[in-house]
């Protein structure tokens, strides 16, 4: 289990808010104002790792989509 990391509350919040799955590009652009989220490619990496514990569903399409678990 990984202990959760700020950027990943980050990321949750913005998952919470939402009404429906969001894009890694979607969150990244929701959190414009955080400088360490500097790509779409780096929210996705941290939603992928939470992807494997289950908190957050992976919707594979084309882009793919994240949404909470829980």
């Amino acid at each position: 289990m990984h202990p959760r990391s700020r950027q990943y509350e980050q990321l949750r919040g913005v998952l919470s808010e939402a009404d429906e799955p969001l894009t890694a590009r979607e969150i990244l652009t929701l959190l414009e104002e955080q400088e360490e989220f500097e790509s779409a490619h780096r929210v996705a990496t941290i939603l992928g790792r939470w992807a494997e514990e289950g908190d957050v569903e992976v919707l594979h399409g084309s882009p793919y989509r994240y949404r909470l678990n829980n």
